[in-house]
């Protein structure tokens, strides 16, 4: 039975990190996104 909860906890630990890694990566996408939103803003208002 401690064998089954081992690879549970193992598992459980891959996805939450997969799980992680996918959302860090979309809220930087995001960020950045608005970053170059703010630039081309900023560039046509200058003009």
């Amino acid at each position: 039975m401690s064998v089954l909860h081992t690879i549970g906890k193992v598992f459980a630990f891959v996805i939450i990190g997969i799980v992680t890694i996918i959302v860090g990566a979309f809220m930087l996408r995001g960020t950045m996104h608005m970053w170059d939103k703010n630039k081309k803003d900023d560039e046509s208002k200058n003009d």
